[in-house]
């Protein structure tokens, strides 16, 4: 049964509802009118608050404000890119989730990942997102450089993207913000030793990928199963692009992991050229929502985001609301 309090949830410290932040007053909810592409209100309240304080407002200002749109593309890229782990690979399948329930699971992640970055940990709702995910993790024996390899891939891919296809880039100030967000959410998942400084983690993920990055079959199952999530989200006729479109934005070093050719050249070039057109227009117009939040976004999985939180993830993993 759906509990009625949870089928929108409403704690979020930076939603203009809840209670405030122990670590800051939360801020205000920007509104734009729809002719205007952004309101430089928002990059100016960034630039005013303190890149490690304020990491968890400035996440939020970042997800919900400037880049919905990339930010969600480029975390998808981002999981995809773990794949090419062999031992993280080796996991996904054994669980059977991708195969038996994929879109599913990917909902389930995107709504756990997306509400603890919109509400940040001291909201009510992404603390709770990140005890759900620590419990599903809990039936599982992982090793930490895993984890801190997929923990870098949320910390490195969005600056990447935003660098590259982003209207306009993070700023020094944001990636240093970004970065310790991703940092704190790590240490609040029990992982240990992680890198001080991007660079070290730079460091430490070569030296990982140069042990873990070897084909498998596990990768390739399971990422077929992530393109054919994909594919069943446009029409018929155009599936048979999915793949091709998808892999031609995966760094090159994924795909011997995963065991997929590389697209043709052309595909690529028709991608990225389209998605840097867009940077260019974007940069001047813009009709998403204003701010974009999980409850203004399609989910396929809980129509009307009737869902609890403590109901995400494999059904071994439900638990009650505490």
């Amino acid at each position: 049964m759906t509990h009625p309090a949870d089928a929108v949830p409403s704690s979020c410290p930076f939603s203009g509802t809840g209670k405030p932040s122990a670590a800051r007053v939360p801020g205000p909810v920007y509104r734009k009118p729809f002719w205007r592409a952004r309101l430089p209100e928002v990059s100016r309240e960034i630039a005013s608050l303190d890149a490690r304080r304020d990491c968890q407002r400035i996440v939020h200002l970042l997800t919900n404000y400037e880049f919905p749109f990339d930010i969600v593309r480029s975390t998808e890229i981002a999981l995809f890119h773990t794949y090419g782990s062999r031992s993280v690979s080796r996991l996904l399948d054994r669980t059977g989730e991708f195969t038996k329930r994929g879109q599913k699971r990917y909902d389930d992640t995107r709504l756990l990942i997306a509400r603890f970055m919109e509400c940040g940990w001291d909201g009510a709702d992404g603390r709770r997102s990140l005890e759900q995910m620590n419990h599903i993790h809990s039936f599982f024996r992982i090793p930490n450089e895993d984890f801190l390899f997929v923990l870098w891939t949320f910390i490195d891919f969005p600056i990447q993207w935003m660098q590259e296809f982003g209207w306009r880039p993070f700023t020094q100030h944001e990636q240093e913000a970004w970065f310790h967000y991703w940092c704190e959410i790590g240490r609040r998942m029990g992982l240990k030793d992680i890198p001080e400084s991007k660079p070290a983690y730079d460091a430490f993920i070569r030296d990982y990928e140069a042990r873990e990055f070897v084909p498998n079959e596990a990768s390739h199952r399971v990422a077929q199963s992530t393109v054919d999530i994909l594919a069943g989200w446009v029409p018929r006729p155009l599936r048979p692009l999915v793949a091709p479109i998808s892999l031609s934005l995966v760094p090159p070093r994924l795909l011997p992991a995963i065991q997929f050719e590389s697209p043709p050249a052309w595909v690529g070039g028709l991608v990225r050229g389209a998605l840097k057109l867009r940077k260019r227009v974007k940069r001047h117009v813009s009709l998403e929502r204003y701010p974009s939040t999980l409850e203004t976004t399609l989910n396929r999985t809980y129509p009307g985001n009737a869902y609890r939180i403590e109901g995400l993830g494999p059904d071994y993993a439900h638990r009650d609301a505490e």
